[in-house]
Formats: structure tokens, C-alpha cells, sequence
């Protein structure tokens, strides 16, 4: 028993005294607060990242997460690199990159085998490694703990590992890093524990579970539970639609029972690096137990088609409203970015809708707050550098309809009443604005 547990009392006291050194590789939306959040919470903490560009950021103090101030990010210290070398120093090693899906809609894990390779290239004994990328029950035991063993240090002995899912929400200023209860569990009792006391030093509450293959179905659980949700009341937006029923006020009127009902709100597709993705890691993973997961791939068909349907409205609002359909006709498309408030665009479904619009011969463009230009995206490369709209230049006749992809706050909703034409709602913006919907189509 001795020997299982050379490494856990020396680390687990540097732990307790934050005189662990913390290293966070990849800098993005879940990475670059749980850093701050470490720095925060005492430790010393070296970000990695292959982004030169999020490194120079971080030593300028300018941050690129709408969730991280100039100053939170000034405040806490961080330091950034792509040195990935200097992992050998850190003691703790958090491992935030994408778990995409392949063009099969296969899990893709290229980023975290990468990464898991590069860190056994530099592990020392005594090092935690937690993994926070959403992925398959089984990942940590079955895909990082053999790739760290390569390094030739004894999992469970000289190196610890444990998952914790992140639970980021872009956006959602009401939740931060510290205050989202954190999941953790280890490989080992002794893996567990550690992963139990680092993050007691930065969040609110630490929620420990039985094993990582637990902890993995936990975050992937939470997710298919909002794809289904969202799937449902799609579902329902089209059924009460072809009925002559407002959705949004049925959902309105349902929200008031105190019990039994949670709402949920249709759109015009999912978005985002979470529910898009990861229920399809389940439905994966579930084939090699020839279990079916029918819940789960019909949510995916119904939200996959939901951009198609929004365009055939779309279609038919424009032409009924001036006989022409879509083809040569210029649609201004209202917000880009997967959710309000917000520049992420991850699996954004405005960039599907351009798309359809396009290939139906209209002339997109658009106008984003928070979007200045679309950036660089595996899937829509054809539209990287395309530039958003001045607001203030729009003026009447201009556009044969528009289309309300993303509800941002900052957006002048009367504005887009002024330029005389339909305006196709997918957010119900304009009712909660008030405004007039005599020339506005809710879908």
C-alpha cells in the first residue's frame, strides 16, 4: 500500500497549499476562465496554447472571452505559451481542447490524443492530469490513461488522472467558473482526491462522483437532455404553426405552473460546441453495447432540419410579399453568432442558414454586434473574412426580407422595422420587444 502511494501525500500537500504549479492547455472559452480562476484561487498557473496570437493577448492583458474582463485577466497573473516543454514544471495539468465530430459524425479525439501525447513526452512523477473535454463514458480510462503511460511513469502511482466536465455557458453572466458546481472524479481513490482538492481551491462546490466514466456521463447527460428538449418543442413550434398556435406564448402560459414543466424555446437550429455534438458521442460510443439511443438521433434529425424549414419560410414569406422567391433577391440575416450576447460561433446554425440561402440563389448579408467578421470555421471556410454591416447605413429598400437568426440585445429592432420590408422572426424578438408584427412572421 506503501508503494501505491508514492507521489499522493507530497502532491496533495502542495495542492492544499495552492504551491502546486497549474498548467492549462488550450486557451478558449472553458480554458482561458478556469486559468483565471486557478490564478485566482492562489495557484501559480502557466497557460499552453498552439494559438501564438491567444498568447500574445494574455501577456498584453487583453482578453478575447466575453466571460474574462482586461482586467480579471491583468489581475490574476497568467502567464501564456506555446512552449509546451514547460510542462515538465507543472504539477497540475488540465487538459480544455475541442472534441469536434469528424465529417462521418464520428467522435473526433485527435485533439486530446495530441495533447496527451505531447504531456507524456513531458510528464514528471507526482503530476495530476485532468481531463475537461466532453467526451464518451470511457475516454479517460480507456484513451488518456494508456497514452500518459507511454511516458513511462506508472498510472495510479506517479501520475494521477481524473475528468471533470466543463460546464461553461457563454454568455450567462448570472454563473461564472467559481460558482458552476464542479464534477469531479478520479481514476483512483487517491487521483479523486486530488482532483477534489484542487478544485476546491477555485470554485464554490465540488460534486465528487463514483469513476470518470460516471463523471463523462454526467456532462453528456445534461447535454442530450437540452438537444431533446429543444427537439421537442421544434417539433411543436411546426405542429402549432400549421395549426395557427403561437408557440411562444403556449410556452409563455405553461412556464407559469410551478411544477412539472421546464421551458425550453425553439430556433432556427442548434449551436454552439456542446449540444450540437455531444449526444452524438453517446449514440457512438452506445453501438459497441448494441444498445440503440432512437431519443438521441431522432433529436438530432429534428434540430439538423430546422435551418431547411426556417429557409422555406423564408421562401415563402418573400414571395408572397413581392412574387419573386429567393433567387436574386437580397436577405439581410440578423446575427451570426450561435446565442445572444455573445461572439461565439461555434456550429453557429446562421452559417447553414446563409448557406441554403445562397445555394437558393439569395444575396446574404448580415449584421452582428458581436461579430465584426466571420472568422476561420472548419465547415464554412467559404465565408472566413466576410465582413458585417454597418447598422447605420441600412435604409429602405435595401432588402426583400429579414431574417432574425440571433437575438442579441444591442441590435435596434425598430430599426429593422424601418427598412419596409417582412421580417422573418426565429427568436421572437420582436414580440418581446413590443413592437408591431404587422409585417413580422414568427417561426
Amino acid at each position: 500500500m506503501q508503494d501505491m502511494d508514492r507521489g499522493f501525500p507530497a502532491l496533495k500537500a502542495q495542492i492544499d497549499s495552492a504551491e502546486a504549479h497549474v498548467g492549462i492547455i488550450g486557451l478558449g472559452y472553458v480554458g482561458l476562465p478556469l486559468a483565471v480562476a486557478a490564478a485566482n484561487g492562489g495557484f501559480r498557473v502557466t497557460g499552453f496554447d498552439i494559438d501564438p496570437s491567444k498568447v500574445d493577448s494574455i501577456a498584453a492583458g487583453k482578453s478575447y472571452i466575453s466571460a474574462v474582463s482586461d482586467t480579471a485577466l491583468a489581475g490574476a497573473g497568467l502567464e501564456a505559451t506555446t512552449e509546451f516543454s514547460r510542462l515538465g514544471q507543472c504539477r497540475v495539468i488540465v487538459i480544455c481542447v475541442p472534441t469536434p465530430l469528424d465529417a462521418q459524425r464520428a467522435p473526433d479525439l485527435s485533439f486530446v490524443t495530441a495533447t496527451a501525447g505531447v504531456i507524456a513526452q513531458h510528464l514528471q512523477a507526482g503530476t495530476l492530469v485532468v481531463l475537461e473535454s466532453t467526451t464518451w463514458p470511457g475516454t479517460t480510462e480507456e484513451v488518456l490513461v494508456p497514452l500518459l503511460a507511454r511516458s513511462g511513469l506508472e498510472p495510479g502511482r506517479d501520475v494521477f488522472t481524473a475528468f471533470s466536465p466543463e460546464r461553461e455557458d457563454p454568455g450567462n453572466t448570472r454563473f461564472t467558473t467559481r460558482s458552476i458546481p464542479k464534477i469531479v472524479a478520479g481514476s483512483t481513490p487517491e487521483a479523486g482526491a486530488l482532483a477534489e482538492a484542487f478544485y476546491g481551491r477555485i470554485v464554490e462546490r465540488v460534486v465528487p462522483v463514483r469513476d470518470t466514466r460516471t463523471a463523462e456521463a454526467v456532462k453528456i447527460t445534461e447535454n442530450i437532455f437540452r438537444s431533446v428538449n429543444i427537439a421537442l418543442v421544434n417539433e411543436l413550434k411546426l405542429v402549432y404553426d400549421a395549426m395557427g398556435i403561437d408557440i411562444w406564448e403556449v410556452i409563455e402560459a405553461a412556464a407559469t405552473k410551478p411544477f412539472g414543466f421546464m421551458p425550453f424555446y425553439p430556433g432556427p437550429g442548434l449551436g454552439g460546441h456542446c449540444i450540437p455534438i455531444d449526444p452524438f458521442y453517446l449514440s457512438w460510443k452506445a453501438r459497441e453495447f448494441e444498445v440503440p439511443t432512437r431519443f438521441i438521433e431522432l433529436a438530432g434529425e429534428i434540430n439538423t432540419a430546422m435551418p431547411h424549414h426556417v429557409v422555406a419560410r423564408l421562401r415563402e414569406v418573400v414571395d408572397r410579399d413581392s412574387g419573386r422567391g429567393l433567387n436574386g433577391t437580397a436577405i439581410l440575416l440578423v446575427g451570426v453568432a450561435y446565442k445572444k450576447n455573445v461572439a461565439d460561433m461555434r456550429e453557429s446554425p446562421a452559417m447553414k442558414l446563409m448557406q441554403l440561402m445562397e445555394e437558393a440563389g439569395a444575396e446574404v448579408s448580415f449584421i452582428d454586434p458581436h461579430v465584426p467578421e466571420i472568422p476561420p470555421m472548419r465547415e464554412y471556410g467559404q465565408y472566413e473574412k466576410r465582413a458585417a454591416l454597418d447598422p447605420d447605413g441600412l435604409g429602405p429598400g435595401q432588402f426583400a426580407a429579414v431574417l432574425i437568426a440571433t437575438d442579441h440585445d444591442a441590435i435596434d429592432y425598430d430599426a429593422l422595422l424601418r427598412l419596409g420590408c417582412p421580417v422573418v422572426d426565429t427568436r421572437n424578438a420582436m414580440a418581446r420587444h413590443g413592437l408591431p408584427l404587422e409585417r413580422v412572421t414568427k417561426i
